[in-house]
């Protein structure tokens, strides 16, 4: 039997970085629910955006993942292994920033990557339409809704309607990607693709800067903002007790966070937690504008969208900031709401008995998470009672962790061919034909090579 062949994707996120090893049969490369997960590796440290001022901490951050690879990977098929690195939001903010630092944090992630026997194809960084369209090919591809092997070996096209969605929420972006069944109406948010001979028109959006991490971030500037005093914060999303002091230089490091209008010295700040989900709720929702505007239909801040359709699966932050309240169990949108609030009115102290083992920083952010994500879904992308019921929440689908690495590595390895695979057979019909001629041919050509040795012989015997 062939070797197996492997793939291997960075998935440079804003808040860390992770390497993904794939594997799949190599005789097999064009069908479908095929690749597995041998191997997910998450590099010590933030995200490579976060090297800005150390480059080369970001190459030397990947290594302990790239060793992790090689003792997996057998040692003959590691220089045929394709192996990339895609950058999203983190370095879509940091490049606005800074262009020549990111080129120098791409730079020695790529000589890193260089100095082991892969076969690497480069780093780059995605679109945010690039980074929700292969999300959503990474699930319907994993849940072979685009198309369908038969236990007879005939694909099938399951219907329309079996295409799921796809929401994603990372550090520093969300997307939202989805079949509408209507004209698109703004070109930029449609994304065209033609797999397994069918056409998909898509929507998909992603939102910059309404990551978890960047959106909790503006949830700070505006309390700030909104605050009388100029020294303390009241936080309504955390718990009633907690305690913390951050400076302004913190605050606003972020090209997300819009400054004051009239910049003061370094300040340090205390931010006090006072535990009210209905302040919490009402804050979180002020960074949101929901007016259309010109659009008919539209997600928030204005752009386009057109109404959600169909089954969607949410992973990344939607599916960890629900699960740690275990809400991701399909739990009607009103016990969804009571459980929040009720988490929302905990004081620090009961948290920290309730979860001991959990991070002070989770914590601290679990009502504020779990409420944003809330109100991204039901204010922003426009779920409502119904159509809740409509999301499943997942990490993973047939042990895969759910995101855009497989969608992107799938697409750069031509895995998903444009047109429907043949009926899986050995050999063509043709082939076949000729091959059965010629076996008879040689049989008979065989037999009678027999008949005449045996006459011979019978007719020498006689002789004698």
């Amino acid at each position: 039997p062939l070797c197996p062949q492997y793939g291997l994707v960075f998935d440079a996120g804003s808040t860390h970085t992770a390497l993904y090893i794939y594997r799949w049969p190599a005789d097999k490369e064009n069908g479908t629910g095929i690749v597995s997960q041998v191997e997910a590796c998450t590099a010590a440290g933030p995200g490579i955006s976060s090297y800005a001022d150390d480059p080369a901490g970001a190459g030397a951050s990947l290594k302990p993942c790239l060793d992790k690879a090689m003792e997996i990977i057998p040692a003959e098929q590691q220089r045929e292994t394709p192996t990339y690195l895609g950058a999203t939001a983190g370095m879509r903010l940091l490049r606005e920033q800074n262009s020549t630092k990111a080129q120098q944090v791409f730079a020695q992630v790529a000589k890193t990557i260089g100095e082991y026997p892969v076969e690497f194809r480069g780093a780059q960084v995605l679109t945010g339409n690039e980074e929700g369209s292969f999300g959503w090919i990474s699930v319907n591809f994993l849940l072979e809704t685009l198309v369908k092997c038969s236990l007879t070996g005939t694909w099938t096209h399951p219907p329309a309607e079996a295409v799921v969605g796809a929401l994603d929420l990372g550090g520093a972006s969300t997307q939202v990607t989805f079949l509408p069944g209507t004209t698109i109406e703004d070109i930029s948010t449609g994304a065209l693709f033609r797999l397994y001979g069918a056409n998909y028109s898509i929507y998909t959006h992603s939102y910059l800067c309404y990551g978890q991490k960047q959106a909790l971030k503006m949830l700070m500037a505006s309390l700030h903002q909104a605050s009388p005093s100029t020294v303390q914060i009241s936080h309504p999303c955390y718990p009633r007790g907690y305690q913390e002091n951050i400076t302004t230089a913190e605050l606003y490091d972020s090209p997300c966070v819009r400054a004051p209008s009239t910049p003061s010295a370094v300040q340090l700040l205390r931010v006090m937690g006072t535990g009210e989900p209905a302040a919490c709720s009402a804050a979180v929702q002020q960074l949101f504008n929901l007016s259309c505007g010109a659009n008919s239909t539209c997600g928030f801040n204005g752009v386009y969208q057109p109404p959600v359709r169909g089954q969607f699966f949410a992973f990344s932050g939607l599916y960890h900031s629900l699960h740690f309240l275990n809400l991701t169990g399909g739990q009607p949108l009103s016990l969804v709401n009571a459980t929040i609030r009720q988490f929302c009115t905990s004081t620090w102290e009961k948290v920290q008995q309730e979860f001991p083992t959990t991070s002070r920083t989770q914590l601290r952010d679990a009502c504020a998470a779990s409420t944003y994500t809330l109100t991204l879904l039901l204010q922003g992308f426009r779920f409502n009672h119904t159509t809740w019921l409509n999301i499943r929440f997942a990490r993973q689908v047939t042990g895969v962790d759910l995101g855009w690495t497989l969608g992107y590595m799938l697409n750069l390895t031509n895995m998903i061919p444009s047109e429907i695979p043949q009926r899986v057979v050995g050999l063509q019909r043709s082939t076949w034909i000729a091959a059965t001629v010629l076996l008879a041919t040689m049989l008979i050509l065989t037999f009678c090579l027999l008949a005449l040795m045996c006459c011979w012989k019978s007719s020498g015997y006689v002789s004698l």
